[in-house]
């Protein structure tokens, strides 16, 4: 029995072996994949879908309520205030910048030299012609200026004589000839002594407010030395220029108003006197220069003047206040006010951003060239709130008062 037991298991080992080896070689093909691992993807892509779903649906869902919130919740109008685009005439200035000068002014001199005897002046006070400044040591002359007065006297009693002589024929006419020419001698003396005497007093040479003293009292003078400066302040000539372009509108006697950073608010009124003839080749601008009135003399040379010059009026142009216009670097805009009608059939005013074309400002208020018409109604106030196509209600306050000094171009 044991003998035969051992013999038999070998043989069931090699037969248990031995049959899939002799499937496979029949062709019997290898089990499938299990179908709970088919089963557990099929559940986790319906999950993964149902997750996409349910947030696509919501965003959705947000996007439709927040669109409808905003809908049935409009903010209020915006308060503003609104004025008009009208139609008027405004004057036609050039504006030009330039400078003042005297009429009349000097620095004050003597023609010879001589050493200051004494100072006949105050400095800033106000001298009329030919008061003297200065004298200067002239006793010589006054001794020569006596001197050539004893000859001349001489020489008339002797050219008398001779004259006497010479119509009794007692005397030649060459005496009397002599006797002329002393005495024409002497007289040249003394016009010429007067004359240096006259130099050797400074005088002022027209009405004129005085500077400040440069001299003192025995200081040796040479000629030329400047000793005060007088300038009269009665009239002052503005000094400006203006293009190539604009030197055909300027003509003599035009009006012009001359304003000073002094006298800030006041106007100084005056009129063309002169236009250069011939324009500057370097800078293509012509010089213009007009005379003015300086009443209490408050006005002094050498300040910065602004010129305005007063030209024919143009046609009527569109103008707005300069509140309303918005100045960007793609442009000048203001916000139109238009009525609009809502989805429940009520009218309400609307701003719409436009966009205008500028021209010159004056007075507070700005020339539209293009992009209104009259009557058109702009936000004047309150911009800054606005958005194009906002809601507006129209403000029953004031609008601000225009700025006292005008813009410039």
């Amino acid at each position: 029995m044991t003998i035969t037991t051992e013999s038999n298991m070998p043989a069931t080992s090699e037969a248990h072996h031995a049959a899939p080896a002799s499937a496979r070689a029949d062709g019997e093909k290898p089990k499938a994949r299990p179908v709970r691992k088919v089963r557990w993807f099929i559940i986790v892509g319906i999950l993964l879908a149902i997750l996409v779903g349910g947030l696509v649906g919501y965003n959705a869902f947000r996007s439709h309520m927040i669109a409808q919130f905003f809908a049935n919740n409009k903010p209020p109008p915006i308060t503003v205030s609104a004025v008009e685009a009208k139609s008027e005439v405004l004057p036609n200035l050039q504006r030009a910048v330039g400078s003042l000068a005297a009429v009349h002014q000097v620095s004050v001199t003597s023609d010879v030299n001589g050493r200051i005897t004494d100072i006949l002046f105050k400095a800033g006070s106000h001298v009329t012609k030919g008061t003297p400044l200065v004298q200067l040591f002239d006793k010589p002359e006054q001794g020569d200026l006596a001197s050539y007065k004893a000859q001349a006297k001489v020489a008339e009693l002797s050219l008398d004589r001779a004259k006497q002589l010479a119509a009794r024929q007692f005397g030649p006419q060459a005496t009397v000839d002599q006797a002329q020419a002393a005495y024409d001698q002497a007289n040249a003396g003394i016009a010429k002594t007067e004359a240096i005497i006259s130099q050797k007093l400074v005088r002022a040479p027209f009405d004129g407010v005085l500077g400040v003293r440069q001299v003192e009292v025995g200081q040796f003078l040479t000629a030329g030395t400047q000793i005060v400066s007088l300038t009269d302040l009665s009239t002052l000539f503005a000094n400006f220029t203006v293009t190539e372009k604009d030197s055909g509108r300027l003509a003599v006697g035009q009006a012009v108003r001359v304003t000073v950073d002094a006298y800030p608010g006041k106007q100084f009124d005056g009129k063309i006197t002169t236009i250069e003839p011939q324009i500057a080749t370097d800078t293509r601008n012509i010089r213009v220069q007009a005379t003015i009135s300086n009443p209490g003399d408050i006005l002094k040379p050498g300040m910065f003047a602004n010129v305005t010059v007063v030209l024919p009026d143009k046609p009527a142009v569109i103008t707005v206040p300069e509140t309303s216009v918005e100045y960007t670097l793609y442009g000048d805009s203001v916000y139109l006010i238009k009525e609009k009608k809502a989805d429940d059939g009520k009218t309400g005013l609307t701003a719409e951003r436009t966009f205008v074309r500028t021209g010159d400002r004056i007075n507070g208020r700005v020339v539209i060239e293009k992009g209104l018409k009259p009557g058109d109604r702009i936000v004047a106030v309150g911009q800054l709130k606005l958005q194009s196509g906002a809601a507006v209600e129209i403000s029953k306050d004031p609008l601000p008062p225009i700025p006292e000094k005008p813009s410039l171009n």
